[in-house]
């Protein structure tokens, strides 16, 4: 293989990992905005319906004329704001608890994914100096051929 067909081998797949390297890139942008478009769109989704089912059911408790009615549509209310606040307290108590292993999960994979980006360099660094190398050494074993 001559040396102009070893580099322009080596330079194809130098540019595949440079592409590699760009999507990759790609993909982590887009995966953070997306994770966070698609739970923003699903909060959205659910604060919609429960305000829906909330005015549906004073709705509901209006129109009633009877009176035992409009006593249960307000008991429901009641019972509704007081379920809603201990879900909202049970949720604190547990993002408590799940932020500090979040945190701690969030920080081991960002150190892997330092380490992987780091090692990937190296890599680069390594193919780099192995292509031009092993064209160097395509060029002396063709100097030593020519000069038998």
């Amino acid at each position: 293989m001559s040396i102009s067909e070893q580099l322009d081998k080596a330079s194809a797949q130098l540019k595949g990992l440079s592409e590699k390297a760009s999507a990759a890139e790609a993909n982590a942008n887009a995966a953070k905005a997306k994770d966070k478009a698609a739970l923003k769109q699903r909060v959205d989704a659910a604060e919609v319906d429960a305000k829906k089912t909330s005015d549906d059911l004073k709705v509901s408790a209006k129109e009633a004329k009877d009176e035992t009615t409009q006593w249960w549509g307000q008991v429901q209310d009641n019972w509704k704001s007081h379920v809603a606040k201990v879900h909202k307290d049970v949720e604190e108590a547990k993002a408590n608890l799940k932020a500090d292993r979040a945190e701690a999960r969030a920080k081991r994979a960002e150190a892997n994914a330092a380490a992987a980006v780091e090692f990937a360099y190296a890599a680069i660094e390594e193919a780099e100096y192995q292509v031009l190398n092993a064209a160097l050494a395509r060029l002396d074993a063709e100097d030593a051929e020519a000069a038998t």
